[in-house]
């Protein structure tokens, strides 16, 4: 049986809002914690001061979340459940995605699967948990206390592979997806970390080793871009983020927190997303005038920002798998 490559566009013909995105984004990422288990060498957050800087709201508060998943909710958007540090180590995490769903939101969540017990994976698929996606990065012992330095490979394994079982069981719709970022630390690993975790989850997502502006390139083992020249950016014409505080940012990049447009506990997030500011930079984006917006002067990354390969086809991939 011969083997087709699929090659992916990773520009439109015309940039503008993705479908249904207009009036509020159709992905809201949520930084839930700024605390972290583990001491990944590669990490944008373990080789700054970042998570210092957020001392005093190291944790996202209930009532930040839930004034954000009542508004997702209302607009039946995605909530993607992330940060700078893990998010289990919030210890009201599960009770949050519960409300979350309850409100209407679909949410999805990014962890290192250190803290996925047998009783919180049950919890989240009896929550209806849109998505857990799980940061392997190894698929052995010696590989893995590399790159994920302070975590388990086998209890990782034992937790994943639960998180299947009792997915399978309960005929859950929850979507399990591994991601490998594709790192010289990895090694020639990358197939084998890919086939292993094929196995056991819907999608291994393999992802681009990305500096954030504060790693080091050399690191990446697969540097080729998928732009050869600058586009508009993807991300402010489908989803914006907020941090443990509330504050709202114009992108997913903006890690330090510069680009604050307002706080949730003052303003809503669909005045934001259609307010004077976001649209104006929009514009310049649209415009090709990327050095007159900051974050985006400095952003040493643009050339891995697709419009098609994304989380979307990772939801889809995952969809289409799981089924199977």
């Amino acid at each position: 049986m011969n083997k087709q490559r699929l090659y992916f566009t990773h520009t439109r013909d015309a940039y503008g809002f993705k479908e249904g995105a207009k009036n509020f984004p159709l992905m809201v990422v949520v930084a839930m914690s700024y605390v972290c288990n583990a001491r990944c060498p590669n990490c944008p957050y373990t080789q700054s001061t970042i998570r210092r800087s957020y001392k005093d709201r190291p944790f996202i508060r209930p009532e930040t979340f839930k004034r954000i998943a009542d508004e997702c909710g209302r607009f039946r958007s995605y909530m993607r459940l992330s940060g700078g540090g893990e998010p289990f180590l919030l210890p009201y995490l599960i009770t949050l995605i519960e409300y979350a769903k309850s409100a209407g939101a679909k949410v999805g969540i990014i962890t290192n699967g250190s803290r996925l017990t047998p009783r919180a994976a049950s919890r989240l698929l009896a929550a209806d948990t849109d998505t857990i996606e799980v940061s392997v990065d190894a698929a052995d012992k010696e590989t893995y206390s590399r790159i994920r330095v302070g975590l388990d490979f086998d209890a990782l394994v034992a937790s994943v592979m639960y998180l299947r079982e009792e997915r399978d069981v309960t005929r859950s719709k929850t979507r399990i997806v591994a991601s490998v970022v594709n790192q010289k630390a990895l090694g020639d690993k990358l197939s084998d970390t890919v086939a292993f975790w094929a196995k056991i989850v819907d999608k291994v997502q393999v992802r681009k080793f990305l500096t954030w502006s504060i790693g080091d390139s050399k690191q990446s083992a697969d540097p080729s871009p998928y732009l050869s020249e600058r586009v508009p950016c993807p991300f402010p014409f489908e989803r914006l983020n907020i941090d443990t505080r509330g504050d709202i940012a114009f992108c997913g990049y903006d890690i330090v927190g510069e680009t604050n447009f307002g706080n949730v506990h003052e303003t809503s997030i669909e005045a934001v997303w259609k307010g004077e500011k976001f649209n104006a930079w929009r514009k310049l984006l649209l415009e090709g005038r990327y050095e007159e917006i900051p974050v985006c002067q400095k952003c040493s990354d643009w050339r891995y920002r697709s419009w098609n390969y994304n989380y979307w086809k990772v939801l889809n991939d995952a969809d289409g798998m799981r089924d199977e």
